[in-house]
């Protein structure tokens, strides 16, 4: 075969300098003979032999052997050795003249040869680009999406073969498919040759592809995709195919457009179906489908209008089927039912629903199944579900009377951040407004504790922020001296100083109302503590501060007066500039601000 092969190779050196079609015709058989044998070693033959730079000439429109010569370029370029040497021979420009022809053999290798070529290849994706091949591709997917017969089907599935290749994984080249319309135009072919799986699949590919760019989702919303891919994916029996789709649907249902579309066009039941085929599975695939399935759905409840179109009111059957998910056995259903519940819980008339039809202790019951199993994501679902639950003021007595901080004090112990920022959050929600709760929860020793030493969680900006709103929130929803005492034992001043210096106005006004409590229940006992956090000197420079907010200088304002009681407080506050700081504040166009700068002044200007 080898020997073959080089008289071959010597012939078509020859042959193709005279231009004897007859011989060359042979030649070539050779070559595709050899390539079909041993593909890796002919092609290195051709390319030791100096055979590429000859092919140009033999690629012309007319020549009988053109569709020959494209077939070997396309067998050639199946090595990734020689992309490159197929670019540096010259053959793009005239394969790109080629994809003009109207002989169908002639398209059908040159797109062959191109997508080969452009596979991986910068280079070969760079001088495709040049030569303006994907735009002629493009046109002539276009022209044929219509026609059925098989010939067609198989030239549209090697064009569309070969888009892929030249764009895979190039967010510029994708982008100037999408830019051409390429979209709307596989769309159409998915719904056109349903029938033909390899150009179903290679559309396929190329809409997962083409799905990752951010700019593609527009236009994909603004066709039928939805719709098609529902339906094709009803047909699937196979689940290789039903992965090719999910892989589709998953980028695609992060646009809100496209996850109306797809709940309108019947894909939450296809999803339901998969969770019922796959949830007693034991096989990986199964688990794995079953996970794929499941979070696709939590997806689609992330859109404001699929969400509420799926809830329909708490009497919806996918509202049901996913809230059967919590009790279940199986933790991936459990997550997408805790998941789905605090997707579903993101207005005040679903929360409301919720609490009242009994949803608080179904999540009640499976944390509890969760603090000694511990499967993190199941507890961090499960808490973001109660956190959003507690936000509407009716529902937070209900929760506090289902027993919700007992259960979510059960994870105080938690060493997971995710975990503890929820655990914190739904505390903080739950207290809001409720001084009974706030009281109870504030003269806790341990959470108090617990909290104090999370609010130096450096590693953890999210925990340390939510440690000091939660700190800051027992006192002022409580506003109790059992609290207030129980903070300043447990060594949470200093913290609620700090928070006071936060970059964000939320904190540092919270912070700033938890420390005048304090100062007002109990300035003896915190009187030290205010002293060592260096609490007067943070006021002063809030107060001097003109980025400052008014609710900020308005409360700095207030603690000052608070903590002239004290003696050695009441020095500080001397030693500094108030008076001066203090008296330009009583033209400050906020109202509020300019009268308690009066009231503080004269505090001031008395005791001084």
């Amino acid at each position: 075969m080898a020997d073959n092969l080089c008289e071959a190779l010597k012939k078509l050196k020859l042959a193709s300098a005279d231009s004897a079609s007859d011989s060359v015709e042979g030649c070539l058989d050779c070559l595709l003979k050899a390539l079909a044998h041993n593909n890796a070693e002919a092609s290195e033959k051709i390319q030791e032999m100096g055979v590429l730079p000859l092919l140009p000439t033999l690629l012309a429109p007319q020549s009988s052997c053109t569709p020959k010569v494209a077939n070997i370029i396309a067998e050639v370029a199946k090595n990734e050795f020689m992309r490159s040497p197929c670019v540096e021979a010259g053959l793009i420009p005239p394969l790109v003249q080629l994809l003009n022809s109207k002989d169908q053999e002639v398209l059908l290798q040159t797109g062959r040869a191109l997508g080969n070529i452009c596979y991986d290849s910068h280079e070969g994706r760079r001088a495709v680009d040049e030569a303006g091949g994907a735009q002629i591709v493009a046109e002539h997917i276009k022209s044929l999406s219509q026609n059925t017969q098989p010939a067609n089907g198989k030239l549209l599935t090697v064009f569309c073969g070969m888009l892929m290749n030249y764009s895979n994984d190039n967010d510029s080249l994708q982008a100037q498919l999408i830019s051409m319309g390429v979209i709307p135009t596989l769309v159409k072919l998915l719904g056109i040759h349903s029938q033909n799986t390899p150009l179903t699949e290679m559309c396929l590919i190329a809409f997962g592809n083409l799905a990752e760019l951010e700019s593609s989702k527009e236009q994909f919303a603004s066709t039928n995709i939805a719709e098609e891919l529902v339906k094709l994916f009803r047909k699937q029996v196979e689940r290789e195919k039903k992965e090719m789709i999910f892989e589709v649907l998953a980028p695609l249902a992060e646009n809100d457009v496209i996850k109306l579309q797809l709940v309108e066009a019947g894909l939450v039941e296809c999803l339901l179906d998969v969770v019922a085929q796959t949830v007693d599975g034991e096989r990986e695939e199964d688990i794995s489908e079953l996970k794929t399935a499941s979070d696709l759905m939590v997806l689609l409840l992330l859109g404001d209008e699929s969400m509420q179109k799926l809830f329909e009111g708490g009497k919806g059957s996918v509202f049901q089927r996913v809230l059967s998910w919590v009790p279940s056995h199986n933790h991936q259903l459990q997550l997408a039912g805790a998941l789905a519940i605090a997707n579903f819980a993101r207005n005040d008339g679903n929360c409301i629903h919720m609490v009242d039809t009994g949803i608080v202790q179904k999540l009640l019951e499976l944390l509890d199944r969760h603090v000694e199993e511990g499967n993190v994501t199941v507890q961090h679902a499960a808490l973001s579900a109660l956190r959003n639950l507690a936000i509407p003021v009716v529902n937070k007595s209900k929760m506090l009377s289902a027993g919700v901080s007992d259960v979510v004090l059960k994870f105080l112990k938690s060493e997971m951040p995710p975990v503890q920022f929820k655990l914190l959050g739904t505390l903080r929600m739950l207290i809001d407004t409720q001084a009974d709760a706030a009281d109870q929860l504030g003269t806790n020793p341990k959470l108090v504790e617990r909290l104090v030493e999370w609010c130096e969680a450096k590693d953890h900006a999210g925990v340390m922020g939510e440690s000091n709103r939660l700190l800051s929130a027992l006192i002022r929803h409580s506003k109790s001296k059992d609290v207030v005492r129980t903070v300043i034992q447990g060594s949470g001043v200093k913290h609620l100083v700090t928070m006071a210096t936060s970059e964000h106005m939320i904190m540092q006004n919270e912070a700033l109302v938890a420390l005048g409590l304090i100062a007002a229940l109990d300035l003896g006992m915190a009187e030290k503590d205010f002293v060592s956090a260096n609490l007067v000197q943070v006021l002063h420079k809030l107060l001097s501060d003109e980025r400052s907010a008014p609710e900020i200088k308005y409360n700095s304002m207030i603690l000052i007066c608070a903590v002239m009681g004290s003696e050695p407080l009441h020095k500080e506050v001397q030693g500094l500039t108030f008076l001066d700081v203090v008296s330009k504040l009583r033209s400050h166009e906020n109202k509020t601000v300019a009268h308690q700068a009066s009231l503080t002044e004269q505090r001031l200007t008395v005791q001084s």
